[in-house]
This record gives C-alpha cells, sequence and structure tokens, in this order.
C-alpha cells in the first residue's frame, strides 16, 4: 500500500509539473526556467504514460503543434475513428467528427488501450482503474486540446501564417486524408458550429477543424473531471484555465456577444480564480516548484484573463475590480500625474501633459534590469524599434512627450529622458499587460471622444517606453496607439502606416511560434481578420477604396464590400458579385442578408433563415427593422423577439424591441425590453429615460424616479432633453432651461431644442404682455438641431396619456413677490431666474455659431425684453444676414424666413426713429426693403412678399413724417 501510494505521490507531481510546463508556454517569465520533464522525472519517466505525456509537451514548448497532434502519442486518442466510412461533405464531416467525441470520452473512460505499435505488453503492469491513470488520461487529452487550439491561435491570432493541411489528422488511408485536406466542406461545416446562438463570424478564419478538436478534447475533460472529482482527487486543475481561454477565442471570433458562451465562461473563469485567483492556493497547488514572483504572474495573470473577460461583455465594475486584483498581485501601484513637456517638433513652450507613474512594490524589476544588457538569458523579448519604426513619415507630432519635469518616488515616465539617467524602469511583462488593460477600463467607463484617448495616452506610452517587452504586449501596445492616432487629422496618416506595419508584422515577421504565445491571452488583442476589417476601414476613410475592397472580399465581409461598391458608385457590382458567391455556396445566410441589404428585399432575409435552419439572428433583425420601417410594428416586435431567443445578450436588440412595443402600445413589453438593454449596457442613458418616461406614463412616481436617477448619472443629453420636456410640461420653467443648458454642454452646443427655447421667450413675453407692454413676435419658432430619437414627454402625450400639470408641493410659488424690474416693469424672482437663464443659453448657442437666424431672431426677442433697443436691432441683423445666401431668390421657404426677419427687422428701426427722431435708421430701413423686393421678384405672389411691400410704405411714410416735421 505504501508503494501504491508513493507511486500516486510520483505521478501527482509529475502531472502538476507538467502543468506548469504548459502554462509557462503562455506566461514567460524573464529568467531561465527549469526543464520541469528532466529535472523531476527521475525513474518515473519510464511509465507509459509519463512518457507520453512528456512528448507531446516538449513539441508545445517549442511551438510544434502539429508535430504534437500527429505523433505517436496522440494515437492513443484518435485511433479508432473511422475516416473512410465519412463522405467529403458536411453530413461527412458531422458523422466523423460525432464518431470522434465518441472516441474522446471512451478513451478517457479507460477504453483504447493499445499501444501505436500494437504491443500491449505493458498492460499487465498497470492498474486501469487506479487514480493516476485515469489522472494521465485526463492530462494527455489536455495537452492533445491545447495543441489544436495554438494551432488555431497561431494562424487567426499571433500568426505568423503557415500552411497547416486542414484535416488535423494523419491516421488513416493517405488517399482519403488527402482528399479530406483538399476538401472545404468539412471546413464550411467547422465554421458553422462556430457560429453558436446565431452569431456570424467576424470574417474568415483558417482552419476551423482545429478549433473543433480543441473544444472537443478539452470541454470533454473538463467535464469528466467534474463528473468525477473523486477519481481525479481536484488534479488537472489548470483544465478549467484552458477551457476559459478556448471560449474567450470563439467570442472573439464572433460578431457579437454570446449568451452560451457567457454562461459556459462564467463557469470556467469562476473555477479558474478558484484555483489560481489567490497567492496561498497557488502555492498550495505547485508548492515549492515555483518561485514568489512567478507566483505573483500566475494569480495576476488569472485575474488579467477574467478581467478581459468580463470587459468583452461590457461588465465594467466586475472589470475594474479584477483589473485592481491582477495590479495588487504583480505589486504595482498606478497613478497618473502631470508633468511639463513637448509633444511637437518645433513645440518652443512646454505644456502640462499626463503623465504615468507605475510604482513597483517588488524586486522582480531591478532583476529584470540587471538582465537587459544579457539579452541571452531572457525569452525572447523586444524593444519598440526592433518590431515597429521609431518614426513614422514626416510627422511632427512626437510619439511620446518629451519631459522637462522629473519623476520621483521610483516612478516611470512616458519617455526615456528623464528617469534613471535616461533609462526609464524596466516593467516585466505581466505588468506590462496590467497597465494596458487599464485602457480596457477607460473605453467602458468614459464617452467615446477625444478626451477619452488622451486618458489612455500615458498608459500606452509607458510601456511604450520599455525596452523589452513579449511579441503579443508590444503589438497590443501598437494598436491602442493606432487607435488613438487615427482620430487625429495630424496623425492620421501615420496611423495608416503603422497599422501596415501591424499587420505584416503578425502575419509574417521573424518572431519565432512559441515566443508569440507569451502573454497572448493577457492582452485583448483583436484576431487577424479583425485587425486587417480594421486596417481596410481606416483606408475607407481615407479613401483607399480600391485595397479596402480586396481586403474585404478576402475576409468575406460582404456588408462592408457592399458599402465600399456604394462609395464607388457600383451597387450593381456588388448585386453581382454575391450572386456569384451564392451559386458556388447556396447555403451560406450571410450572403442571403447581404443581398437582403442590397435588394431591400425581405424574401433574401427568409431564404436566410430557411437555409440555416431558423437559426441565423442577423436574419431575423433585418426582417424585424424592415416591418418596423413599414409601420408594422407587431410584427417587428415579434422578429425581434424571436432574434433574442437565439442571442439575448444584444444590447441594441432589447432597445429595438422596446422603440417596436412602445409603437404596438405594448407598454408592459416596451418596459421590458428597454429593462434588459439598461442590464447588459448599464450606460444606456436613452434606454433609462425612456424607462423613466414609461413609468410616468403609468403614475409609477417611484419607479420613474430611480430611472431618472440612473439616467443623470450617465449625463445622457437624451435623458436631459426630456426631462426638459416633462419639466416645461409641468410648468417647471427653470428646470427646463437647467436642463437645456446640460443638452448644450452635453453636446458641444450639437444639440438645441429652439421649439422650446421659443416656447420660453412666449413664457416671457406673455408675462410682460399682462403689464400692457409691447413685444416682438417671431412666427418661425424654429426646429432641434438634430432629430431625437429617444421617448420624450411629447411622445407620450401624443399617445393620449397625460402628465401631472401641477406644481409639485415643494415649489414655492413665488409670482407676487416682485424683485427685478426690466424696461421699467417689475417682475418676480422665478420670472428673472427664467430671463437670466434664458439669456445664457441664447448667448451660449449665438457664440457657438450653431442653430443659424432661428437662434438670432430668440436672441432679439430676448433683449427686446430687457429694453434693450440696440442689441435687439443688431441680433435682428444678424438674423436677416443669416438667412441672406445665393440661393435665397430660389429656395421659397428660405424666403419667407427671410421675409419674416426683414419686417421684424425694420419694425425696430421704426420704432428707434420715432424714439429718437433719426432719420438713418428709416433710411437703412428703406434701403433694405428695396433690395429684398428687388431680388425676391419670383415670389411677388406670397403673402411674404406682400408684407415686404407693406412694410416699405410704412417706412417711406414715416420718412415723409419725418421730412415734414424738420421743415416745420
Amino acid at each position: 500500500m505504501t508503494e501504491e501510494m508513493e507511486e500516486k505521490r510520483k505521478v501527482d507531481s509529475m502531472l502538476k509539473l507538467f502543468e506548469l510546463r504548459l502554462l509557462r508556454c503562455s506566461l514567460a517569465n524573464y529568467r531561465t526556467l527549469p526543464r520541469a520533464a528532466e529535472d523531476y522525472c527521475g525513474e518515473a519517466a519510464a511509465d507509459y504514460w509519463l512518457k507520453s505525456i512528456k512528448t507531446l509537451v516538449d513539441h508545445i514548448e517549442k511551438g510544434e503543434y502539429i508535430e504534437a497532434l500527429r505523433s505517436e502519442t496522440a494515437r492513443l486518442v484518435f485511433e479508432g475513428t473511422v475516416v473512410s466510412e465519412c463522405e467529403n461533405t458536411k453530413q461527412g464531416a458531422a458523422k466523423f467528427y460525432r464518431q470522434l467525441e465518441d472516441r474522446i470520452a471512451d478513451f478517457l473512460s479507460g477504453g483504447g488501450h493499445g499501444t501505436p505499435s500494437g504491443d500491449n505488453s505493458w498492460l499487465d503492469f498497470v492498474d486501469i482503474t487506479s487514480d493516476p491513470e485515469a489522472c494521465c488520461r485526463a492530462m494527455l487529452a489536455m495537452a492533445l486540446g491545447i495543441a489544436a487550439l495554438s494551432v488555431f491561435v497561431q494562424c487567426n491570432l499571433t500568426g505568423p501564417h503557415a500552411d497547416f493541411p486542414r484535416f488535423p489528422f494523419c491516421y488513416g488511408p493517405k488517399q482519403e486524408i488527402q482528399i479530406l485536406n483538399e476538401c472545404i466542406e468539412w471546413d464550411i461545416w467547422s465554421s458553422q458550429q462556430l457560429m453558436i446562438d446565431g452569431c456570424d463570424l467576424l470574417g474568415k478564419y483558417t482552419l476551423p477543424q482545429y478549433f473543433i478538436l480543441a473544444k472537443m478534447l478539452l470541454m470533454k475533460t473538463r467535464r469528466k473531471i467534474s463528473e468525477c472529482s473523486k477519481i481525479y482527487n481536484d488534479s488537472v486543475r489548470s483544465i478549467s484555465w484552458w477551457v476559459s481561454r478556448l471560449l474567450l477565442v470563439q467570442q472573439k471570433i464572433l460578431d457579437e456577444r454570446s449568451s452560451s458562451l457567457y454562461e459556459q465562461l462564467q463557469m470556467a473563469m469562476g473555477e479558474t480564480l478558484k484555483h489560481f485567483g489567490q497567492l496561498t492556493n497557488v502555492i498550495e497547488y505547485w508548492g515549492n516548484t515555483l518561485t514568489e514572483s512567478e507566483v505573483s504572474d500566475i494569480v495576476a495573470a488569472s485575474n488579467l484573463e477574467t478581467g478581459i473577460e468580463e470587459h468583452a461583455y461590457g461588465h465594467i465594475d466586475r472589470t475594474r475590480q479584477l483589473l485592481k486584483y491582477a495590479e495588487t498581485a504583480c505589486a504595482l501601484k498606478l497613478s497618473v500625474t502631470g508633468a511639463l513637456g513637448f509633444r511637437t517638433v518645433h513645440q518652443t513652450e512646454a505644456k502640462a501633459q499626463m503623465v504615468l507613474v507605475a510604482a513597483s512594490l517588488d524586486n522582480k524589476d531591478q532583476m529584470r534590469n540587471s538582465l537587459v544588457d544579457d539579452r541571452s538569458k531572457i525569452p525572447q523579448v523586444y524593444g519598440r524599434s526592433e518590431l515597429f519604426p521609431d518614426s513614422y513619415g514626416d510627422s511632427d507630432i512626437l510619439l511620446a512627450p518629451k519631459l522637462i519635469d522629473e519623476v520621483k518616488d521610483g516612478g516611470i515616465a512616458t519617455t526615456v529622458d528623464n528617469v534613471d539617467g535616461g533609462n526609464p524602469k524596466m516593467l516585466d511583462t505581466i505588468k506590462q499587460a496590467v497597465i494596458l488593460a487599464q485602457c480596457l477600463d477607460i473605453m467602458k467607463s468614459t464617452p467615446d471622444d477625444e478626451m477619452q484617448d488622451w486618458q489612455m495616452a500615458p498608459y500606452i506610452e509607458a510601456v511604450d517606453a520599455q525596452k523589452l517587452s513579449h511579441f503579443m504586449v508590444r503589438c497590443f501596445c501598437q494598436i491602442l496607439r493606432i487607435h488613438w492616432e487615427r482620430k487625429r487629422n495630424r496623425t492620421k496618416q501615420r496611423a495608416i502606416v503603422m497599422m501596415d506595419e501591424l499587420v505584416q508584422e503578425v502575419g509574417g515577421g521573424s518572431t519565432g511560434v512559441a515566443d508569440r504565445m507569451h502573454y497572448a491571452y493577457c492582452v485583448c488583442f483583436p484576431t487577424i481578420s479583425a485587425l486587417r476589417k480594421e486596417y481596410a476601414e481606416l483606408m475607407v476613410s481615407c479613401g483607399i477604396i480600391g485595397d479596402a475592397l480586396r481586403i474585404f472580399e478576402d475576409l468575406e465581409l460582404w456588408d462592408n464590400l457592399i458599402y465600399c461598391y456604394c462609395l464607388l458608385g457600383k451597387k450593381a457590382a456588388a448585386m453581382d458579385l454575391i450572386k456569384e458567391r451564392l451559386q458556388h455556396n447556396p447555403e451560406d445566410p450571410r450572403l442571403w442578408c447581404s443581398l437582403g441589404d442590397v435588394t431591400l428585399n425581405d424574401d433574401n432575409y427568409i431564404k436566410a433563415l430557411e437555409v440555416s435552419g431558423n437559426r441565423f439572428a442577423r436574419a431575423e433583425r433585418s426582417l424585424a427593422r424592415s416591418a418596423y420601417n413599414r409601420g408594422a410594428y407587431k410584427k417587428s416586435q415579434s422578429h425581434w423577439e424571436a432574434a433574442l431567443a437565439l442571442n439575448s445578450l444584444h444590447p441594441d436588440g432589447w432597445f429595438a424591441l422596446g422603440s417596436a412595443a412602445l409603437k404596438a402600445r405594448d407598454f408592459d413589453k416596451a418596459i421590458d425590453g428597454f429593462t434588459h438593454a439598461v442590464q447588459l449596457d448599464p450606460d444606456n442613458g436613452e434606454a433609462w429615460n425612456n424607462i423613466a418616461c414609461l413609468h410616468m406614463m403609468k403614475k409609477r412616481n417611484k419607479e420613474a424616479f430611480i430611472a431618472f436617477k440612473e439616467a443623470l448619472k450617465r449625463n445622457s443629453w437624451q435623458m436631459w432633453e426630456n426631462y426638459s420636456q416633462v419639466a416645461m410640461d409641468i410648468g417647471n420653467f427653470v428646470q427646463a432651461l437647467e436642463a437645456i443648458k446640460m443638452v448644450l454642454d452635453l453636446t458641444n452646443n450639437k444639440r438645441g431644442d429652439l421649439n422650446l427655447l421659443s416656447k420660453m421667450v412666449e413664457e416671457m413675453e406673455s408675462r410682460k404682455i399682462s403689464s400692457g407692454c409691447t413685444i416682438i413676435r417671431n412666427d418661425d419658432t424654429g426646429h432641434n438641431l438634430e432629430s431625437n430619437n429617444s421617448l420624450s414627454a411629447n411622445d407620450l402625450s401624443k399617445m393620449n396619456t397625460s402628465h401631472c400639470a401641477d406644481k409639485p408641493n415643494n415649489i414655492v410659488d413665488t409670482a407676487s413677490v416682485h424683485t427685478e424690474s426690466y424696461d421699467g416693469v417689475k417682475y418676480s424672482f422665478e420670472t428673472e431666474q427664467l430671463v437670466d437663464l434664458c439669456g445664457r443659453i441664447l448667448q451660449q448657442l449665438v457664440q457657438s455659431g450653431e442653430g443659424g437666424g432661428e437662434v438670432w431672431g430668440l436672441y432679439a426677442r430676448w433683449h427686446k425684453f430687457k429694453g434693450n433697443s440696440n442689441m435687439c436691432t443688431e441680433a435682428l441683423l444678424k438674423q436677416v444676414r443669416a438667412y441672406q445666401g445665393s440661393d435665397l431668390s430660389h429656395n421659397e421657404e428660405r424666403f419667407k424666413k427671410f421675409a419674416r426677419a426683414s419686417v421684424q427687422l425694420c419694425e425696430q428701426y421704426i420704432d428707434i426713429a420715432s424714439s429718437t427722431g433719426s432719420k438713418r435708421e428709416l433710411n437703412a430701413a428703406q434701403m433694405h426693403l428695396r433690395n429684398a423686393i428687388k431680388q425676391a421678384g419670383i415670389f411677388s405672389g406670397s403673402e411674404e412678399y406682400k408684407a415686404l411691400g407693406a412694410c416699405l410704405q410704412r417706412v417711406q411714410q414715416e420718412l415723409q413724417h419725418a421730412s415734414g416735421e424738420k421743415d416745420k
């Protein structure tokens, strides 16, 4: 019994070391790592299982993944699956992989004991029912799954491109294997299996059969270990980590989030954090095999990868929490500070720059710094200039600011000019990955504007300044820089050059296969297809349509291809190309949907559903949008429900469902749709606003208040705009103006509700009318600068719903308290606030240049209310000039606005002349009206033209009267 226990302990120890070696393939350290198999196998290496596993692990460490899958060891799992009985069709592929799945399950359960050589004599010395053998079988299957996954990742994520056979196996008749290596039907079937929950693939991916094989091996192994936990005695814990990586890779290749994958990822990542998320658990599992620094790397990596997964599904708070755990695990303290520096070559005056200070709380980086000059002691790492050029073209914008202030406290600056005698402190690669991951949090938690890019800049520049980084971390840093620089006109050209360099380096380059796997799962780097798609979209934005077309066609991104052809005015060419591809592949639902987008024919979407077996969510969404545009809201609602039944992780879909249900007057379903939308995207202020308005309509004031509070947190301009409508409806004019002010601030003055502002000015004027004063009336009230797609109080009122018109009890009525006077008339404190706020808003609009003549008209009325005749005249004059233009004599609507404004201006001139006795204003009015009548002869039959003539007669009468008075 003692010998048996000792043997089990040895096997268990060896398996843990093999697990560690496989993890080290993806988490390299900056030091020479011990070879676990050579140092620790000893006599146990004679055991057949351990020798077989060692063979696979050796191949994987060298990046020889195909050799691992085609080794004699792999026969233990795969031999027995019959290839010759399967046809070269999709049905044949389905039959073969069903057999393979059964074969894997049989192997994990103890079946198929023959050695590759056919010699079974070794079985006499092995107890096939023992726990060690079960663990060995699981370990062997996991190693094969990792090899298959690595082939797929190499060809579709890390590069370089390799000419691997389509069929992963070499066991069977050579002629059959050769045929399958050339058959694309099995690849098409495999790609369809990747399109889970009706999600489409984000481009074209190579070698999908390897991913299918990896998923079968890893998922079957994990399920077997979970079902028989007593037999495996909590061994092979890292299987959950590899399953998480596999599922996250599958999510990366899809064009939208998958609810099924999310559920599986949550379970796998939960197990990963349970086993490897804390230092004590990692030390307990591997004992003294690990160094202290390696323990922290594993803990940081597990939290970092889980954080990336949460980021992929839009969970901001959870992502931030996990990134903080990773930061703590690798003894890193990050803070952003300011320092004076220069951003351009020709800049003479230093300006404040944001700088990242990354303080390392351990001595691991000191060890790394000591190895900088001896690169032979470090696994393959690169400086920036070794992968990408230090400069691009003739841009005068520096890649990183040149700082003049020194960063203290042992920190790291974004340039090499200011720390440790010109050398920035070197950070371990896992810390660099944690730094770059902060950009993911910034992307999700801040508005998508120019400021967001500048908030990410210190993190990008800090890693860019590092002398040594692993390949994938350096590439991730480069793609983040490209995302930043492509949004600036002065660096957009440089971004294109950077992207071209990056695509070439990932697709080819001299970096070894195994070296590219280091930290590949610790960064949110796009797949090669997604990277090329982004490159093509960048080309399109710069007008390089021809090259972009070729990339989109190669990736089979038909929607992007159609868009490019439409830009070139060749919509018919796009249709011909899609029809040609349909002749070769009539069962591709993506092609049918693209054809439907070009022809606007719903029959093509129905055909897409038919060929996909009603499992293509995009087709349902297209039918839903088409029905909504036709006004068939009930039908649109049913299509959205069908699409969301396939994949519920689609926030835009839930929002659209809510909108369709709202139009169909199914208010409960509308609330349900908008609620699901905010659960998936908590920052959707428009959805929060709609929930609040619907609850208000149903008199659920408590729920409406909570929803409005959530909307306010997001600073959504849609919410503020609708809030202004609600406040106006219930008579809270000051609150309505404050909300309008917030809308202007949030939209950079791009969206001003001129209709609401006109009502505010009318409200002021109505209070002045009660005092017997005359006012300017502007019939041209104007409209919003943009259309509002969110639900507003006006939308609800049109549905025969009412709002409370009474003032809230906590509003003090100050109508009788006179505190201010305008033009000799006293007004209440509330009116004073109303006038002041309205004036500030109008002034903000006219200074921004938004709104045109309508804003100047309202501004003139506001000055008239204040009794400032000169400013009123100036505003009216600018209103008239805003309507003038070359098309005035051809655009009737523009002429009408111009004529009304001209009449108001001339009436103001008459008022000034009558009060001052001056003829200058009357002469200016006469000259303006004569010119206006001369230009607008084509509209001589309109009422506005007649009004100009009548006004001219009045001006002339006033001039005659003034001349007569002067003669007297």
